[in-house]
């Protein structure tokens, strides 16, 4: 059973650790790794195909022409991967590898053992996770959005911005048909989607969140300060457009209005 992780790339030309991505492709495993370059200005697509270069049949380079924020270049990984026809689980990790491929193994294993969850995601604060790295202005702004999260999700996960979460292929149409309302938060959105599809008493026992082992946030976040004070506004939108409005019909069908991309496959 073959497993797609999607990385999602901005502006990764001077940070991406290029050595970690090449030995971990040389290893005797059944992952394929899906760069997506979100119209960035460096030169990070060129980065990208040398990795590729390295092992084909192992690497997927999707080429956004605009930057279109975390949410579209990860749904344009999903839609890829899930047309392939030869990948079971779907997931994502963020570029700095914050979350390593260790633990996102660890979340493989806990979906692929585990017929009746859909989803396994990466939690930085549950059971006291070990190993935490976070600096004081993130872990107090976290707490306040997580407050915030907590009333638009009604349930009960911890962690629902973690960047390293793991999904059955069949549950794509699910989460990534439509286009999220936010560039960033789109995890939330996720979930809404979840709680609307298996039902608020059922989706708990469909999801899990696993403590991770190891999480360390890297400076220069692609989320700056300005960003930053627009969350609560996004969250507050977030939360009328899932509650105010029916647009979370399970008729659901790929919006006609798409990023343009190229695939190197």
């Amino acid at each position: 059973m073959k497993t797609g992780i999607i990385i999602p790339c901005y502006n990764e030309e001077k940070r991406l650790n290029v050595s970690i991505f090449l030995n971990f492709i040389m290893e005797d495993n059944e992952f394929h790794l899906c760069f997506v370059n979100d119209g960035s200005k460096d030169d990070t697509i060129s980065v990208l195909k040398e990795i590729q270069n390295s092992n084909p049949e192992k690497v997927s380079v999707i080429d956004m022409k605009k930057n279109s924020g975390k949410a579209a270049a990860v749904r344009a990984g999903v839609r890829y991967l899930s047309n392939r026809g030869d990948i079971d689980f779907i997931g994502f990790i963020d570029a700095d590898l914050s979350t390593d491929f260790k633990d996102f193994n660890d979340l493989l294993k806990t979906l692929k053992t585990n017929d009746k969850l859909a989803m396994v995601f990466g939690s930085r604060s549950k059971n006291g996770t070990q190993k935490i790295k976070r600096d004081t202005f993130r872990s107090i702004f976290s707490m306040i959005i997580q407050t915030m999260v907590n009333f638009i999700l009604h349930l009960p996960i911890q962690d629902s911005q973690c960047g390293a979460k793991v999904f059955r292929t069949e549950l794509a149409t699910v989460l990534f048909a439509k286009n999220f309302f936010s560039r960033w938060l789109f995890d939330i959105e996720m979930f809404l989607r979840l709680k609307k599809y298996y039902g608020k008493e059922d989706v708990m026992n469909r999801i899990y969140e696993q403590p991770l082992k190891r999480w360390v946030h890297v400076d220069d976040s692609k989320i700056g300060i300005k960003d930053a004070i627009k969350i609560p506004f996004r969250l507050a939108s977030i939360w009328v457009n899932y509650n105010l409005t029916d647009l979370l019909s399970m008729e659901m069908t790929y919006n006609t209005v798409e990023p343009r991309i190229e695939v190197y496959a």
